[in-house]
């Protein structure tokens, strides 16, 4: 019973795969914070011509 658990204690293959959970995690996190900033820039980007566009329309 204790080689069993001697065994048990050594084993890191758990130990392994929660850590790239965690690493996917944090990759997931920062993929979609960058894609919320890209997503705010963009809107921005298109009001701007949008309203540059309706300026353009209306002086004719």
């Amino acid at each position: 019973m204790t080689k069993l658990f001697a065994q048990f204690i050594k084993d890191e293959s758990g130990a392994t795969a929660i850590e790239y959970g965690l690493i996917a995690a944090l990759i997931s996190v920062a993929l979609i914070a960058g894609a919320q900033s890209l997503g705010t820039q963009l809107g921005a980007t298109f009001n701007s011509l949008k309203t540059s566009m309706n300026t353009a329309t209306a002086a004719r």
